[in-house]
């Protein structure tokens, strides 16, 4: 049976990553870039057949585990190397080698200059690799393998440029951020184990309401806010979001893929993987949609405030992360994988765009040392044009399917969590089209761009400003129709993706009401009010922002500087660790340890040199020495 061949989406970005790591510097950047793109290009097309086998299948057959072979056997805990392939992971490897097939062609050309190329390669096709570990595993145990795999591959890819030591702090942040959040994913595990001796989905998930009435619904409440917490740190929700806008200092390509088709997505659908769990714990759920909504509005109003180009996206991947958590804990967890995909598209297309612009400008970021390059890029002014466009929920493109349809499932659960995300979804339409008007529009800003980032010298007139070479543009128009397209997956009352996923989730068919659509048309209005308003502080009046500071300076500070949240974790939590740390060093380490390991060795210095004055090299010192002991001797055997 030829899904029973679904260890070669593992295989084949293992395999890339393996030459190019081993052997990638010598094959050559040619070779090095085809036997990459080649891996993840060929998992896609397996991917895609495997896909329409599994579609072939009656909906009650859709799900097939395949077994490798027997990994850890240790008392009772049997753990198997066993992939699953049903609808949901079957979506998401196509998300995942999609997605990222398209990033590794654009990477071919943005890092054509670098001098670790075989190196980047090798780490793009181990994230790829790990994903796709995550999304197949059939067991927890094997998914906290890839769930680590894609924190150890984001670590390696964010500080990959580490003789910078601003992209080496960012690395280790990411890292050090999200083992807090693996810890809780770590206890949740061995609970799980102990409570029911096996961590297999398919085996575990049926005795869940076991769990509730043998332990309580507190002990499943309990172990879902520890996955919960672990799913935080992964998908950069409040209150370990805080690494997501630092790991723009790695490649661009880098952050494409992390923000729409890897990491970040992980906590997303582990927490859509283990529903059976979460369902029999509303008040998990709760915590999932409120931390969500909350997230994605704080998000969104520290992007409306931001410079940077690339964290401006950063924000906004994390507010629309937000969304994906108000999706699933309202119980709409299919409606959080369709807005899981439609992201991966427009938020892919919108940081390969931003690649294509730093490409231009000699590495500048700074969107006020821009403008007018909407000429001097066309192609990709279209395609950010787009990706924006479907980011701000413009009617018929893809977000605004998605993005509505989590809005009014919210609704129907709390008018409250509406209220957070439809005002979300207006700033949301503001700072998209924030980042196309200011970039893009008006007359040129910046001077010499790239100053700052030490490059080369630009002129006042963007003279020697280019398009991006085909290899990177040719992947921004395929997203671009992506953006596009991509929300008929989900239209109402017809939702494809929907129906595909509902083997996995058991959704119970909706009952659509007219008051859907006028929810739908309430969407479209905040979405053009929002580029409204946008156009008209960024194109019309370009003075109305600087006189709302001047109004509101307190508040422009405050969300300016991110409600200075790092600053606080750094006073709260960070200097203090890092004091006891220090002080550990200085008096446990420095005093005690050192000072008996070195007391020890002094000790045996004193006695040594002791000993050492006895070997005086003279022979009748010796001759008394054995006169002294033979008499010793003696005396002890007569006296006895």
């Amino acid at each position: 049976m030829l899904i029973d061949s679904v260890w070669i989406l593992l295989a084949l970005p293992l395999a890339g990553a393996t030459i190019n790591a081993l052997a990638g510097a010598r094959l050559g950047r040619r070779a090095t870039g085809w036997i990459a793109c080649g891996a993840v290009g060929l998992t896609f097309v397996f991917a895609v057949v495997l896909f329409a086998v599994l579609a072939q299948r009656p909906a009650e057959e859709r799900a097939v585990e395949v077994t490798l072979w027997r990994w850890i056997s240790v008392e009772q805990l049997r753990v198997d190397v066993r992939l699953l392939w049903d609808p949901l992971s079957a979506w998401m490897a196509l998300v995942v080698t999609s997605v990222g097939f398209l990033i590794h062609v654009y990477s071919a050309g943005y890092m054509a200059d670098d001098a670790r190329y075989a190196r980047y390669f090798a780490f793009l096709n181990g994230f790829v690799f790990m994903m796709l570990l995550l999304v197949l595993s059939s067991d927890y145990i094997l998914l906290f393998v890839g769930w680590e795999g894609v924190g150890l591959a984001s670590y390696l890819l964010i500080g990959f440029w580490f003789d910078r030591k601003i992209a080496a702090d960012a690395g280790k942040k990411a890292f050090l951020l999200n083992r807090i959040g693996d810890f809780g994913l770590l206890i949740a595990i061995f609970w799980l184990f102990s409570l029911v001796r096996t961590t297999h989905f398919q085996t575990l998930f049926p005795q869940a309401s076991a769990i509730v009435s043998q332990r309580g619904a507190e002990t499943l409440n309990i172990i879902c806010l520890l996955m919960l917490l672990a799913a935080t740190g992964k998908s950069a929700q409040i209150p370990l979001y805080v690494w997501l806008p630092d790991a723009m200092e790695g490649p661009t390509p880098v952050s494409a893929l992390i923000h729409a088709a890897t990491m970040v997505t992980a906590g997303v659908y582990m927490i859509a993987r283990s529903w059976p769990l979460f369902a029999l714990s509303p008040n998990a759920l709760t915590w999932v949609a409120v931390i969500g909504a909350a997230t994605a509005f704080l998000a969104a109003t520290i992007a409306l405030t931001q410079t940077d180009l690339k964290r401006i996206l950063a924000y906004s991947t994390i507010s629309q992360l937000g969304y994906m958590f108000l999706g699933v804990g309202v119980g709409a967890y299919a409606s959080g994988i369709f807005h899981l995909t439609t992201h991966a598209f427009f938020k892919a297309l919108l940081f390969l765009g931003a690649g294509s612009v730093m490409h231009a400008l000699h590495g500048e970021l700074d969107i006020r040392r821009m403008g007018g390059l909407r000429e001097k890029i066309p192609t990709t002014y279209r395609t950010f044009l787009i990706g924006a466009a479907a980011l701000a929920g413009f009617p018929l493109l893809s977000g605004f399917f998605s993005k509505d349809e989590i809005l009014w499932l919210a609704w129907q659960r709390s008018p409250l969590l509406w209220l957070v995300g439809i005002t979300t979804a207006l700033l949301t339409a503001i700072y998209s089209f924030r980042v196309v008007f200011v970039p893009f529009w008006g007359d040129h800003r910046g001077g010499d761009a790239g100053k700052k980032r030490g490059k080369a010298k630009q002129t006042e007139a963007h003279g020697d400003v280019h398009e991006s070479p085909r290899v990177m543009t040719t992947p921004l128009i395929i997203l671009a129709v992506l953006a596009l397209f991509g929300g008929l997956l989900g239209l109402p009352r017809l939702s494809l993706i929907e129906g595909w996923l509902e083997p996995v989730f058991h959704t119970a068919e909706k009952t659509h009401q007219a008051l859907e659509f006028v929810f739908i048309g309430l969407s479209a209005v905040v979405a053009l009010t929002g580029i409204y308003v946008a156009y008209r502080a960024y194109v019309a009046d370009t003075e109305w922002p600087a006189r709302l500071r001047a109004q509101f300076g307190w508040l422009h500070q405050l969300v300016s500087n991110k409600y200075y949240v790092d600053e606080i974790y750094t006073a709260v939590i960070a200097n203090p660790l890092r004091d006891l740390a220090n002080w550990f060093s200085r008096v446990t380490d420095g005093r005690i340890i050192e000072g008996l390991v070195n007391g020890l060795a002094a000790a045996i210095g004193v006695s040594g040199e002791q000993v050492r004055r006895a070997q005086t090299g003279l022979v009748g010192n010796y001759a008394l020495s054995l006169l002294v002991g033979a008499v010793a001797l003696v005396g002890y055997f007569l006296l006895r």
